[in-house]
This record gives structure tokens, C-alpha cells and sequence, in this order.
């Protein structure tokens, strides 16, 4: 993990256009939606709806890639968080989708990482519990990466930002 760096900052995922690829908080149809998915699939542009298609539907935990079109990005990892209290093992479930966005976005040979708090929108995920499962799963997957060596994590609040980078600070890792 001394490879890695992991940060957390305020803004928008869609205007990330230093990392090679960000993660979309996405629907089981990967279709625009609101929130994150709006964001992206706005600023995308039409054509990433029509990739997503034929990749649809994913399941909780589960991770995709596609191009980035009119992104400032190469790649989007579609990744579909649970909904709090109704998809289980939720903990798990949250884990696996950063878990298999990392290992998709190596695998692919990528350096960086952006990702948005995932399931803590409209699917209902507590900040705090979430931005742990996030650090943690990061961390412990940081042995396994090959070539990503930055991970971004992008919050939306002030609050948000706060929470996350208590949750990394609490973890051994700045940002």
C-alpha cells in the first residue's frame, strides 16, 4: 500500500479530468438517473447510455467499465451500491463494489481512480458507516493493485468531505 495514495476532496465527479477513470454510483440499468448517474450521464453525452445497454442489468456489489465519451475521462466503472436496510449484506455488498471497481480499473491497466460516496444519496447508506467500508476496503485492497497508484475520493458536502477524511485519517492514510 505505500504505492497508493488515497485523498478525498470536494467537488463534482464529472470534473475529474486528471484521473483516468471515475466511478459511476449507478442504477441496475446503468441509465441516467438523478444524483451522480445524472452528473455523469449529462456530461457524457448520449452514447454512454447506449454502451451501457448491453451491460445492463448489474447487480449489487458489481462493477462494469465503459468509455468516457464526452468525459474528460477515458474509462467510467459502473458500480451498483445497495440500498440500505433492504439489499444484504450491505456492508459486504458496499465493499464489493469499491473491491471490483479497483481490480476492474487494474486490471484494465489504469493509474487513478475517482470515486463519488457510493449508496449514501437516495439509497439511503449512513456517511459514517459507509466512508469506512470505503477506506477500509480500499486499504486492504491496495496489496492486490498492480498499476493504480491514486485513488480519489470525491465528496459532494462539506460534511461528506469531513466524514471521509476522518474515516482515512482513522485508517493511517492521508488526504
Amino acid at each position: 500500500m505505500a504505492d497508493l495514495t488515497i485523498e478525498c476532496v470536494q467537488g463534482d465527479i464529472a470534473s475529474q479530468p486528471d484521473m483516468e477513470s471515475i466511478v459511476n454510483a449507478a442504477n441496475a440499468r446503468l441509465m441516467p438517473g438523478s444524483g451522480v448517474a445524472g452528473a455523469i450521464h449529462s456530461a457524457a453525452g448520449p452514447e454512454l447510455a447506449r454502451e451501457c445497454e448491453s451491460l445492463a442489468p448489474i447487480a449489487p456489489g458489481q462493477a462494469v467499465i465503459t468509455g468516457g465519451y464526452g468525459l474528460p475521462n477515458p474509462y467510467v466503472i459502473h458500480c451498483l451500491g445497495p440500498v440500505y436496510g433492504v439489499d444484504e449484506p450491505s456492508a459486504e455488498l458496499l465493499g464489493n463494489c469499491y473491491r471490483n471497481a479497483l481490480m476492474l480499473a487494474d486490471q484494465k491497466g489504469l493509474t487513478s481512480i475517482a470515486f463519488p460516496a457510493i449508496s449514501t444519496g437516495v439509497f439511503g447508506y449512513p456517511v459514517e458507516e459507509a466512508a469506512r467500508i470505503a477506506v477500509a476496503t480500499i486499504q486492504s485492497t491496495a496489496r492486490e493493485l498492480t498499476s493504480v497508484r491514486r485513488v480519489r475520493l470525491v465528496l459532494f458536502s462539506d460534511h461528506d468531505l469531513t466524514v471521509f477524511r476522518n474515516a482515512l485519517n482513522a485508517g493511517g492514510n492521508s488526504g
